[in-house]
């Protein structure tokens, strides 16, 4: 059986659209939903519950991540399995998909749905940040920043040996080598992205924070000062080869460098303290 684990820390505003698409469509003895709030003050619990049996509710006081998606592994009843964040919304059909494409092949550990990312109401150098944002190479090909990946029981296993770290997404989707991933574009997650300025640096700093708790992690651990370290930053020349591709993005791209400086500013003193454990959460992706 396919189980789907979603951690939620006061996600009462969001939760709601995720499970009833979820719910939607999926037959009646399946997918295992597991809903674990973690360090809520909120009505997470309350609107999960009240999608009825299908959707089991796990409850647990301490605020994090990392440990509500062990108590989930816990509760989960099979596989493949789903990590999907509350905030997102991806529905049955996209869950078949994903879970058909880990049954192709058994060299194929995990997988992540195609991202849709309205900005409409964002306003203009957030627009203009996310253009550019969502044609880098490694964002294309990566399976973070789209609140959902999929794994295999071999493919969970290598991601449950991973130790607790803010970019959760970004380490599990750099944990397999390319030919053990997929983006499966059939597959769609709506990720709702910040509306303000203010906002995107706020998710910008706690990226930049958490890349660089990241790379202590890999540096510690490889075996050696010749052991390749995968790396799914973005440099200067992804940059110039997609103006030579489009020249009409410059002015994103003026945008994201900028965004990117003001990041690195903001991440120093976390970085230099060894705080990674503050989350910076905007609140404007979560407005209905």
């Amino acid at each position: 059986m396919t189980s789907i684990v979603i951690p939620a820390h006061n996600e009462g505003r969001v939760i709601g659209r995720l499970l009833d698409a979820l719910l939607a469509g999926a037959p009646a003895q399946g997918p295992d939903i597991v809903v674990v709030c973690n360090g809520c003050t909120d009505d997470t619990a309350a609107v999960a519950g009240a999608r009825g049996p299908r959707v089991r509710v796990v409850e647990i006081p301490t605020p994090s991540k990392h440990t509500a998606l062990r108590v989930g592994d816990e509760h989960a009843r099979g596989f493949p399995r789903l990590y999907v964040d509350a905030d997102v919304v991806v529905g049955a059909a996209d869950v078949r998909a994903l879970t058909d494409a880990l049954a192709t092949s058994p060299d194929l550990l995990a997988a992540a749905p195609g991202r849709d990312i309205p900005l409409t109401a964002c306003a203009w150098p957030v627009r203009a940040y996310y253009r550019v944002w969502q044609r880098l190479p490694a964002v294309r090909e990566g399976l973070f920043g789209r609140g959902v990946i999929a794994v295999s029981e071999p493919g969970y296993a290598r991601i449950a040996a991973l130790p607790p770290l803010m970019a959760d997404d970004l380490a599990a989707s750099l944990a397999f080598a390319p030919a053990e991933r997929l983006v499966v574009e059939a597959a769609r997650v709506v990720v709702l992205p910040p509306r303000t300025w203010g906002d995107l640096i706020k998710r910008r700093v706690r990226a930049a924070t958490s890349s660089a708790e990241l790379e202590r992690f890999q540096a510690s651990a490889a075996s050696g000062p010749a052991s390749p370290v995968p790396s799914a930053r973005t440099g200067t020349g992804d940059l110039r080869a997609l103006l030579r591709d489009q020249p009409r993005l410059l002015p994103g791209v003026v945008v994201f460098v900028v965004a990117a400086l003001a990041a690195r500013r903001g991440a120093r003193r976390a970085i230099r303290t060894g705080d990674f454990s503050t989350w910076l959460r905007d609140e404007s992706s979560r407005q209905g």
